[in-house]
């Protein structure tokens, strides 16, 4: 197999969540037990840190990733799902793994997959952690999938685990209580392991620390330890004025990742560096200031608050769930524009009423869908949209959808795309920044 046949051999024969929800779900943990152990078990042979949260995980690890490759260490980077390249999901240094790469291991283990039949995503995490063994890397950013408990990439035993927060998002499969979402999320913590925790919230913290007393794992909360003292907020950065409560000094920290939300994430992402660098891992605060700088860069991070072209302003946002949209409206309070014309697609197990009712009226809204069986169609959207007071037409793809906004906008609005990040994959990216409109 080539390439590409190889990517259509991994989409058409194991399971995927993207694709079909939670049927492509395997329960426990037997099948990646299994398929690394036949692969050598390589997810021991290297150190790790465990992501898991409702929302700012993947802003969490990359600015992980960020932190210490830029302080000399070769660093693994796993996430979920990709935008637009398969290869997006397993980068080392910032550098996606290569197209031999994924071949190899689709043909290696194919006996296996016969065997074992997998899903999508168990075989992925087997694929990620074969190729960070056979590059020693020296540490890699794991990112839960879904949950924690139960998520594939539970079998490591990490140098440190962090939860960033709770929120409503596949109750089907994770409760229907914070509580509830909270005690799969709090799976990840390990005996004897440090946990951070992003920041308190009084319905799950009992949840955490009562994790961590049974498991003799110290627990951080972040904001005990950092207080957003300032920020200043412009187009494709973020400044921080941030205060280390134990030092009483206050640092200020520029990210190139502009969103308000990023206030939380990025003291989530200093609270881990600490516990790090107390267990030995050498990163200096010039190291750490350089990183946060140039996030995107050096990890390839895409659909945060992502800004593709001014004038008018277009942003390519995955919020998706109520938690995400809560902290983009945040964001979208504090910028200047005329008006909001907003592209909206969202798939049809999530909590679509409830995101609905967040969104502002006086938008101009473009219903749509991405091309995925999971994705609700957006005629319906629209239809339940209007039930809501939300005013919009119906476009086939979100390219269209986008065309018709730009359209229709003036020099001083605001184009925004959200709902779904499968519907952010969709995106030509280059059409839209290369754009006459």
């Amino acid at each position: 197999m080539n390439y590409t046949e190889t990517i259509h051999y991994l989409y058409t024969r194991l399971p995927m969540f993207s694709r079909v929800g939670a049927a492509a779900m395997k329960p426990g943990l037997d099948n990646t037990i299994a398929l690394c152990a036949a692969l050598g078990d390589p997810h021991q042979q290297f150190k790790s840190v465990h992501i898991a949260g409702t929302n700012g995980k993947g802003s969490v690890s990359h600015m992980l990733a960020a932190i210490l490759q830029t302080a000399g260490y070769n660093t693994g980077l796993y996430t979920s799902p990709h935008l637009y390249d398969f290869r997006e999901r397993i980068r080392i240094n910032g550098q996606m793994i290569p197209e031999a790469a994924v071949v190899n291991f689709v043909q290696r283990t194919q006996g296996l997959v016969e065997k074992l039949d997998p899903s999508f995503f168990e075989l992925t995490v087997g694929m990620a952690f074969d190729y960070f063994a056979a590059e020693k890397v020296d540490i890699a950013i794991i990112e839960v999938g879904l949950g924690g408990r139960l998520d594939s990439t539970n079998i490591i035993t990490p140098e440190l685990s962090v939860i960033t927060n709770i929120g409503f998002d596949h109750m089907n499969l994770l409760g229907n209580t914070l509580p509830e979402i909270a005690g799969e999320k709090a799976g990840i913590i390990k005996p004897e392991i440090p946990v951070v925790v992003g920041g308190h919230q009084e319905a799950v913290d009992p949840v955490f620390i009562q994790k961590a007393e049974g498991a003799n794992a110290a627990i951080f909360f972040a904001s005990d330890h950092f207080r957003v003292q300032g920020y200043q907020l412009y187009p494709q950065s973020l400044v921080i004025e941030l205060e280390e409560k134990d030092l009483e000094q206050v640092q200020k920290l520029e990210l190139d990742l502009p969103g308000i939300y990023q206030l939380q994430n990025v003291q989530t992402a200093l609270m881990a560096v600490e516990l790090l660098q107390q267990s030995g891992w050498q990163i200096s605060d010039d190291q750490v200031a350089a990183a946060l700088k140039d996030v995107k860069g050096l990890t390839g991070l895409m659909g945060r608050w992502d800004v593709l072209r001014t004038q008018p302003l277009v942003v390519l946002e995955v919020a998706h769930n109520v938690d995400g949209v809560q902290q983009m409206l945040r964001h979208l309070q504090q910028q200047q524009f005329h008006k909001l014309h907003l592209v909206l697609g969202m798939v049809n197990d999530k909590d679509i009423s409830s995101v609905l009712a967040l969104l502002p009226k006086d938008a101009h809204y473009y219903f749509t869908q991405a091309h995925i069986p999971r994705a609700l169609e957006a005629a319906a959207l629209q239809e339940q949209a209007a039930l809501a007071g939300l005013q919009g037409a119906a476009f086939p793809d979100v390219n269209s959808a986008i065309e018709n906004a730009l359209q229709a906008a003036g020099t001083q609005d605001l184009v925004l795309v959200c709902g779904s990040i499968f519907l952010a994959g969709e995106v030509d990216r280059q059409r839209w920044k290369n754009s006459a409109y």
